[in-house]
């Protein structure tokens, strides 16, 4: 899957944009659902196919307190284990001001806000495109 991130507008019944797209089934969409479940805030993908050897995705998302960022970082481990995708290597969890979880063809990196803006990562990884724009 090899498209740019985008904002879904609310429909006429003020209902949450919807997630970036993904695959059903796939550990892309499994990360998604699985921020969203837990409440996480901006959640923008990033893909990476064709662009660079680390991953096909990068997803980045935020929570309000290193408390909901230790959290979601934890179920999105256990979720992908249980799910199939093997282990993951997770990183800065004892802080949880920016946690990385390597899933293989899935980077993610959750943040607390006042970080996440800091490090701007959705624009050092806009590769001269239009940046990203966030989906929730």
């Amino acid at each position: 899957m090899n498209q740019a991130p985008s904002q879904q507008p609310s429909d006429s019944s003020g209902a949450a944009p919807a997630l970036p797209s993904a695959e059903p089934g796939s550990l892309h969409a499994l990360v998604l659902q699985s921020l969203d479940d837990d409440q996480a805030q901006d959640i923008v993908s990033i893909p990476l196919e064709g662009k660079s050897s680390i991953a096909d995705h990068m997803v980045i998302a935020s929570g309000r307190s290193t408390r909901q960022v230790a959290a979601m970082a934890q179920k999105l481990g256990e979720r992908i284990k249980h799910s199939g995708f093997g282990n993951v290597r997770i990183e800065g969890l004892p802080a949880a001001d920016w946690v990385l979880i390597d899933a293989g063809d899935v980077i993610v990196h959750l943040f607390r806000p006042e970080v996440r803006s800091f490090y701007n990562l959705e624009r050092m990884w806009a590769f001269g495109d239009a940046p990203p724009v966030a989906a929730a």
